[in-house]
């Protein structure tokens, strides 16, 4: 998901993964970038000796058959895995074109996610408008072919990759994907660049963000300090990264909070709060998810 809402889809950028923006962020480590597109992830393969891991599929069967293909030629040979840092459309829903070319790795929470959220994930995306929709035809969910629990060490040959979930924060079943050789974490959209952070909170159907543990993430992964950051939306960067959305997160909080324990209505929070925070940051994008932001830790106020 990126900073854009169903009414806020713009018809002139169709969600397509470009394959010839690829480029490599450290060795045998390539990263497809999103451009920028909303609802197109940032896509990357991570090579070693004996296989291959794909990180993100694109959104439907189109995306993920030109991910397929380029994975295909990248590997020249070699196996290929696959893995999704969360169950979000444009991250998770082409799975089943690698079907049968691809061992599909993801912790046992975001199968779950999957299995019960992504058929009504799928439905709100379908009004997203036609260019969105149409990438969604004939999306079947894949279920994962391994799960883990707490954690996965992938041996690629002379390269091992790091698969660890969070726990609840964007989302139930994010997974962080880490290269420790090469320096680079990809985040999933525990991270965006230059965007305020997503809180897909949509109650009834949808109130499993937490604005409280996605803190703690952030927290953690910040003292980890990888030398580059992949983030699920927006320019490759650095450890800065992961800062920025720590330091947003504790500001929402607090903010947020502090009216909270004043007994201010949360209308009112949201809009002081949403005025701050442009205040702070008028360059980022996705604005939206402020208020949303507001909301879920609202929720969390007394928990």
């Amino acid at each position: 998901m990126t900073g854009a809402e169903p009414e806020a889809v713009s018809e002139a950028a169709e969600p397509r993964v470009r394959v010839e923006g690829a480029y490599e962020v450290a060795p045998d480590l390539v990263v497809i970038p999103d451009r920028r597109v909303p609802l197109v992830p940032n896509v990357g393969l991570v090579g070693g000796k004996e296989a291959v891991l794909v990180v993100e599929t694109g959104m439907g069967p189109e995306n993920a058959g030109e991910v397929l293909r380029f994975a295909r030629e990248y590997a020249r040979g070699r196996r290929l895995y696959l893995t999704t840092t969360h169950f979000h459309p444009e991250h998770a829903f082409g799975a089943e074109v690698f079907a049968g070319e691809a061992t599909y790795l993801a912790n046992h929470a975001q199968a779950e996610d999957l299995k019960v959220k992504g058929p009504g994930y799928l439905e709100m995306f379908r009004e997203f408008g036609p260019l969105v929709s149409r990438h969604l035809d004939g999306v079947e969910l894949a279920a994962p072919d391994t799960l883990y629990d707490q954690a996965y060490d992938l041996d690629l040959g002379g390269r091992v990759v790091r698969l660890r979930p969070t726990g609840r924060a964007h989302s139930l079943g994010d997974q962080v994907v880490t290269v420790p050789d090469a320096g680079v974490m990809f985040t999933g959209d525990l991270v965006e660049a230059r965007q305020f952070a997503i809180f897909p909170w949509f109650p009834p159907h949808d109130t499993d963000v937490s604005g409280v543990r996605w803190l703690a993430v952030m927290e953690r992964l910040a003292d980890e300090r990888p030398g580059v950051v992949v983030p699920g939306h927006g320019e490759v960067g650095g450890a800065g990264l992961l800062a920025d959305v720590r330091d947003y997160l504790r500001l929402l909080r607090d903010e947020t909070w502090a009216r909270r324990d004043s007994a201010m209505g949360e209308e009112t929070i949201a809009e002081e709060v949403h005025a701050l925070m442009l205040a702070r940051h008028p360059e980022w994008e996705g604005r939206e998810w402020i208020e949303k932001g507001v909301h879920c830790l609202c929720s969390e106020h007394s928990a």
